[in-house]
């Protein structure tokens, strides 16, 4: 996708969220469902919904989901259903035209709940960042038994990763969140009740490792807390996912932000993917 392309994509889901309160669609999951059902014809789409349908079984059964691929309907998609009604149906058939009708008029709203998965999982869930179970292993690997803690944890799916593959981690969160968002009431692991400055300053002696994840976007809690690492006496290894003046973390972080590039973090962020417009990453922040 080209840059102007995504940011008019932006824009418009930007806007779309606003409009419905950052709400999840009514029986979403019950709407992919019917969707598979539709395009089972089609390959590319089914697997796109499968992969959205898989993770939402998942997380509901306490587990954390695989990788998803990016969840965009292919460019040809209404070439491949006309061509495919068309080898199907006789010239003039009226089934081959209900049929097409049908699925072309189901294209801009599974388009719009496909790059909506990321509200559903906020809503539901109060996952923001999308912790799959191949990333989580990856982490624990990189972190390599170091004792390690996540600030502003959220519901807490980095640290259950990291737990679920033998990684010891303290786990805290101001929960102030959770006053507005029902989600927060559901965490998935124990996690203490802190916020990241106090974290560090409880813990920064115990620990050689710090992982903050999707840090709000305009509020400058991700700038005092680097300040804090940055005049201790500890050289610390502070891993950090957003996305770059975009969706996560303050200003101030970015402009200060010193960013290390390496082969480990390479190795992190390819089982850590974009699957919709929201391009973060994985950091190493000094």
């Amino acid at each position: 996708m080209n840059p102007k392309q995504r940011k008019k994509l932006l824009k418009q889901a930007k806007k779309n969220k606003t409009a419905t309160n950052a709400k999840a669609p009514s029986g979403y999951i019950a709407k992919m469902s019917a969707y598979l059902e539709l395009f089972n014809d089609y390959p590319a789409v089914k697997v796109l919904i499968n992969n959205v349908i898989a993770a939402d079984r998942l997380l509901k059964q306490g587990l954390l989901p695989q990788t998803l691929p990016v969840l965009l309907l292919p460019d040809d998609i209404q070439d491949t259903i006309f061509k495919t009604v068309n080898q199907t149906y006789p010239a003039g058939d009226p089934r081959g035209d209900k049929v097409w009708n049908e699925l072309s008029a189901a294209l801009p709203d599974l388009d719009k709940q496909l790059r909506g998965f990321r509200d559903y999982l906020e809503t539901e869930y109060g996952m923001w960042a999308y912790i799959s179970a191949p990333f989580a292993k990856a982490l624990a690997e990189f972190i390599n038994g170091r004792p390690t803690l996540e600030v502003m944890a959220g519901n807490g799916y980095v640290s259950k990763g990291l737990r679920d593959n033998k990684q010891d981690v303290i786990a805290t969160d101001s929960k102030d969140w959770t006053a507005e968002n029902q989600t927060g009431r559901h965490p998935v692991t124990e996690i203490e009740q802190l916020s990241a400055s106090d974290a560090f300053e409880k813990y920064q002696n115990q620990v050689d490792v710090i992982v903050m994840v999707w840090s709000p976007d305009g509020l400058t809690i991700d700038w005092d807390l680097l300040q804090k690492i940055r005049q201790s006496d500890k050289d610390f290894t502070f891993i950090v996912i957003g996305e770059k003046n975009g969706a996560t973390d303050s200003k101030e972080f970015w402009d200060n932000a010193t960013l290390l590039e390496s082969p480990e973090v390479e190795k992190l962020n390819q089982h850590f993917r974009d699957f919709d417009l929201i391009q973060d990453r994985v950091y190493l922040v000094k």
